[in-house]
């Protein structure tokens, strides 16, 4: 399990850094690609427990939000529901099998829930200074995911949530969210080197915002977890062996990414 988990993160680590740094159409796709995937898995989940969810409206929810977010035109998302909206609506009216409402409210949930808080990545990141804002936020989830995976499996005997993710404990949350904000703010403080003088990129809101992501992005986690006890499974794929599907991935990355942008707007 360990050994996967580390070969995965060294395979992607590299992926994911480029797509970042080059920004633009690298990470809008980058970003596509793992949502189309986590929509997928979301809507196979939703399956195993008698739903019938139409995939191609989810995910064509998840592009447009994206793809307005990258084009910045309030228009195209406003069109782009519209037309996914009357079309999954008249997908279901033929299709009335089964529980027909909620099939069509999963299938548009899932879409939004993905699409607007995927957005948020592709805002973020065409900010000013949004290359190292995203090199901060991002990799903020990691940390503190991975140090609360090892301190919680070291030290962890108190259950954090034991019906949606017995593997969780009080321990290794506390363990990450102390260790994902100190490491947060030593390499926000190594991009204030590239961002320059005058960015506001730097240790104090390195710390404040891996606090705050350590903090409230495992909620994402628990969110998808209570949809996966609900199906049965213990991961939402095996697309990344070691770490599930790529709707494991993102998780918590989305939550990141919606507090990281605001907190960058509003407060840095």
């Amino acid at each position: 399990m360990l050994r996967s988990r580390l070969l995965t993160a060294i395979v992607l680590i590299p992926v994911v850094v480029g797509c970042i740094y080059w920004g633009k159409l690298a990470f809008l796709a980058l970003v596509m690609l793992l949502l189309t995937l986590a929509e997928i898995e979301f809507c196979q989940l939703v399956t195993r427990q008698g739903f019938r969810p139409a995939p191609v409206f989810g995910v064509g929810l998840v592009w447009v939000f994206l793809l307005s977010a990258y084009l910045q035109a309030p228009w195209a998302q406003s069109a782009g529901l519209a037309l996914v909206f009357l079309a999954s609506l008249a997908w279901q009216l033929a299709h009335r099998e089964g529980m027909p409402v909620a099939d069509w409210a999963l299938t548009v949930s899932g879409g939004i829930y993905l699409g607007v808080c995927g957005a948020h990545l592709i805002a973020l990141r065409a900010l000013p200074d949004g290359l190292w804002w995203t090199l901060t936020v991002i990799p903020s989830v990691m940390l503190a995911d991975s140090a609360a995976y090892f301190i919680g499996s070291r030290w962890g005997r108190r259950k954090l949530a034991p019906v949606l993710s017995p593997g969780k404990t009080w321990e290794g949350y506390v363990g990450g969210i102390v260790v994902g904000a100190l490491l947060t703010a030593f390499f926000a403080s190594l991009w204030r080197l590239g961002a320059g003088a005058g960015s506001a990129v730097g240790a104090t809101h390195g710390l404040i915002l891996g606090t705050l992501i350590a903090t409230v992005a495992p909620l994402g986690d628990l969110a998808v977890s209570m949809i996966k006890r609900s199906a049965g499974v213990k991961d939402s794929g095996n697309l990344l062996p070691g770490h599930g599907g790529a709707l494991d991935r993102v998780d918590s990355i989305l939550w990141a990414a919606v507090i990281g942008y605001y907190y960058v707007l509003l407060v840095a």
